[in-house]
């Protein structure tokens, strides 16, 4: 499931940066930034949920 910037985490994880693989984590409530590593705003699965 893909994310974007901008949209508000549904649960809390790491969301893997569509253009450069990087992992970003985001808190669940919070919202999803732009990839801190390239500036992408994809992201797709999220991994290591608590």
């Amino acid at each position: 499931m893909a994310a974007h910037a901008g949209e508000t985490a549904q649960e809390t994880g790491d969301f893997r940066c569509e253009r450069c693989h990087q992992a970003t984590h985001v808190t669940k409530g919070h919202k999803i930034p732009k990839c801190p590593h390239c500036g992408s705003t994809s992201f797709d699965t999220r991994r290591n949920e608590p």
